[in-house]
């Protein structure tokens, strides 16, 4: 990548201080979208939730400033009547009453949004509107603007109602063009922060090659925050354990002496095979790293080396 902390900032980018103080990162948070063109390096980081979907419509506007936010989990379409409901229709004139109060049905529904402040929805009234939006996206627009996901208007008394405390806020809502595709990134979220990161590569192969690398480090970054701490890699902590066991086989004297000195021995073998995957001297290096170890644990003033 070209900016090789991309993955650290995307992490911070996402952090949150729980009810018990504690400070953590939700790397559920990050959003990955993948473009094909262009090299790996080119892969960036974007502030704010991405969404790989443009606007229902050319006539909405593409940004709305500051963004008030339904989350839907229905169809808003043209109401059809369910299957297996029969209408017996006397009068022509009347079926056309029929598909006119469908679609009075839908406008009614959009009005109700429109009144609770949502600036969401048909383009008369100034707002944007996104449809087919994957249900993990939802969520996640939802956790992070403070929206309620709705599944339908009915309350209680039968009545449809929409209530203004379902609506999450943004700061933003605009739709940009990355690559060939529009994506809507919805900025500054009341609740948690969200970022997205946009990987770049010639084809769908490499596109996933690249997301798997990325996850696995993410998740690094994630636990050493998280937890403070690193646990070195390279075959540090098998060869640190052989040494310790080494020194512990010797004393004791009884058979379960030959059973830990061989167990020491085959904990080598991880720092011996990283050492000749890498095309390096195997015999040497693995040699240099007990005597470091072997001093770290006897010598007061070496203990940094462990």
């Amino acid at each position: 990548m070209g900016k090789y902390l991309v993955w650290g900032d995307a992490v911070q980018g996402v952090k949150t201080t729980n009810a018990k103080g504690e400070v953590k990162y939700p790397i559920k948070g990050i959003n990955i979208l993948k473009a094909h063109g262009k090299s790996a390096k080119d892969s960036y980081l974007l502030n704010g939730y991405a969404l790989n979907t443009g606007r229902a419509a050319q006539g909405m506007p593409t940004r709305v400033s500051p963004a008030r936010i339904a989350c839907l989990d229905f169809n808003l379409q043209k109401t059809k009547m369910q299957m297996g409901v029969q209408v017996l229709v006397t009068d022509p004139r009347e079926l056309e009453k029929i598909r006119q109060r469908e679609a009075d049905i839908t406008k009614e529904r959009i009005e109700k949004l429109l009144k609770a402040g949502a600036n969401v929805y048909f383009v008369e009234a100034g707002a944007i509107a996104i449809r087919r939006v994957r249900k993990e996206d939802l969520r996640h627009v939802a956790k992070a603007s403070g929206a309620t996901v709705v599944t339908t208007f009915a309350d209680m008394e039968g009545e449809e109602t929409f209530d203004p405390s379902f609506l999450g806020y943004a700061d933003e809502v605009v739709e940009e063009k990355i690559a060939d595709d529009d994506v809507i990134l919805v900025k500054g979220t009341k609740n948690t922060s969200a970022v997205s990161l946009i990987l770049r590569g010639a084809n769908d192969y490499m596109l996933d090659e690249i997301d798997r690398s990325l996850h696995d480090a993410i998740c690094i970054v994630k636990r050493t925050l998280e937890s403070s701490t690193v646990v070195a890699g390279g075959g540090a902590v098998e060869a640190a354990l052989s040494v310790y066991l080494e020194y512990l086989a010797t004393t004791l004297g009884s058979r379960e002496q030959l059973a830990i000195a061989e167990f020491a021995e085959a904990l080598l073998i991880i720092p011996k095979v990283l050492a000749v995957n890498a095309a390096k001297d195997a015999t040497e290096l693995v040699a240099k790293l007990r005597a470091y170890h072997h001093a770290s644990q006897t010598k007061a003033d070496k203990q940094h080396l462990s």
